[in-house]
């Protein structure tokens, strides 16, 4: 399963989530049997090829329109910024879906 997250920078330990307009990398997280397998970076959305199940934000303030035209789940992270975070709240449910 992947899922995207709009990020400050590509430093896997130290990059942070961001609001969609603050986006400066888009991190691809492959999770496979609960375990986060690997993390993939881009500069831009369209060079991702692979389907995209979940896309994380920061609030329900960010316009996803695009993102849920491609049938992706939107999720929420309220208090979680950097990856191992999220990952463990989306593994746990602790990420809430956003209602459009």
């Amino acid at each position: 399963m992947f899922i995207l997250l709009p990020m400050d920078s590509d430093d896997v330990q130290e990059a942070s989530l961001v609001a969609l307009d603050d986006v400066k990398k888009w991190a691809l997280l492959n999770i496979e049997e609960g375990q986060l397998v690997e993390v993939t970076h881009y500069d831009d959305r369209s060079e991702i090829s692979e389907w995209v199940e979940a896309l994380i934000v920061i609030d329900e303030s960010q316009n996803v329109s695009e993102f849920l035209e491609e049938q992706m789940m939107v999720l929420i992270a309220h208090a979680q910024r950097n990856i191992d975070d999220i990952v463990e709240a989306y593994l746990f449910r602790e990420l809430h879906e956003m209602l459009t």
